[in-house]
C-alpha cells in the first residue's frame, strides 16, 4: 500500500491528501480486512488546541491510520506556513463520500455509533433512502458516562462484533470519540472506524449543515455557532484566541 505524503503541523502529522484518495484509502483497509481496526481523525480548530494539552489526546492521533485536516484554518494555516495540504476533507463530507462508491456488487455495511437515543435510526432512514448499497447494520446511542462503564464498553464491542460491519461511524463528539476509538481500537471488530463527530446528526436531518457557499469559505463555524450558540460560542471564542497564538508559534519555529 503506498505511503501517504503528511505535514508535520502543530505537533501532528496531517495526511496531505484530497477527498478522493481518502475514501480510495478507506476502501482498500475495507476490501482487505486483517483483523486489525484502522481509525480516521479529522483535526478541526478546535481539535488543535484542545491536542497541545491534552496527552490522550495526543497518542490517539499519533496511533491514527489517517489524519485529516477537517477545519478550513487549519488548511490555510498550512499553506501560510508552507506546508501545504491540498483540501480541506471533513469527516462529514467523508462518510457520504465512502456511501457514494458503495455498489450493489460491494455494498457498504455501516454501524453508527452515538448521537441522541433514535436519532441513529432517523440517520439509517436517511442513509437507506438515498444510498441503495450502504447498509446500516446496526445503531446505538450509548448512555452518558459510558467509557467509564466496563460493562457497557463490553456490551458495545458485542454490539459491533456481531453486526459484522465494514465502516464505523463514531459520533461522540470530540475528544470522547478519539479517546474512545484509540483506547479499543486493537479490540474493535471492524476493519475501519471512523472520528467524526456531529456526523450522525447531519444525516438525520438533527442539525442541518452549512450552505455550501459557506463551507467552501471557510464560514461553516460561523453557520454551527450561530445553529448552536449556547455550546459553541464559548469554545470558538477560546479557539479564536488560542489558535492564532499556535500559528505564530509554528512561524516563529521555522524561521
Amino acid at each position: 500500500m503506498t505511503q501517504l505524503s503528511t505535514r508535520n503541523l502543530f505537533g501532528m502529522k496531517i495526511d496531505a491528501v484530497r477527498m478522493p484518495e481518502a475514501v480510495a484509502r478507506l476502501q482498500q483497509w475495507i476490501a482487505r480486512p486483517d483483523g486489525h481496526c484502522r481509525y480516521v481523525v479529522t483535526p478541526n480548530v478546535d481539535h488543535t488546541v484542545v491536542f497541545q494539552q491534552d496527552a490522550g489526546l495526543r497518542a490517539a492521533y499519533a496511533d491514527a491510520d489517517l489524519v485529516l485536516a477537517d477545519g478550513f484554518p487549519v488548511v490555510l494555516a498550512a499553506r501560510l506556513l508552507g506546508r501545504t495540504l491540498p483540501e480541506r476533507v471533513a469527516g462529514s463530507d467523508l462518510v457520504p463520500a465512502l456511501f457514494d462508491v458503495a455498489t450493489p456488487e460491494r455494498p457498504l455495511r455501516v454501524f453508527l455509533l452515538g448521537a441522541a437515543p433514535g436519532v441513529g435510526d432517523r440517520a439509517a432512514n436517511n442513509i437507506h433512502q438515498r444510498w441503495k448499497s450502504a447498509q446500516v447494520v446496526a445503531t446505538y446511542s450509548p448512555p452518558l458516562g459510558f467509557e467509564h462503564d466496563a460493562d457497557e464498553n463490553a456490551k458495545i464491542m458485542k454490539l459491533i462484533a456481531a453486526a459484522n460491519a465494514d465502516v464505523l461511524v463514531v459520533g461522540l463528539g470530540a475528544p470522547k470519540q478519539e479517546l474512545w476509538v484509540h483506547r479499543f481500537h486493537r479490540e474493535l471488530a471492524v476493519p475501519v472506524a471512523l472520528c467524526v463527530g456531529a456526523t450522525i446528526d447531519f444525516l438525520a436531518g438533527e442539525k442541518a449543515r452549512a450552505p455550501r457557499w459557506m463551507q467552501r469559505s471557510g464560514l461553516e463555524w460561523l453557520h454551527r455557532c450561530w445553529t448552536d450558540p449556547r455550546r459553541l460560542v464559548r469554545r470558538y471564542a477560546r479557539d479564536a484566541m488560542i489558535f492564532p497564538q499556535l500559528v505564530w508559534r509554528e512561524w516563529r519555529a521555522t524561521t
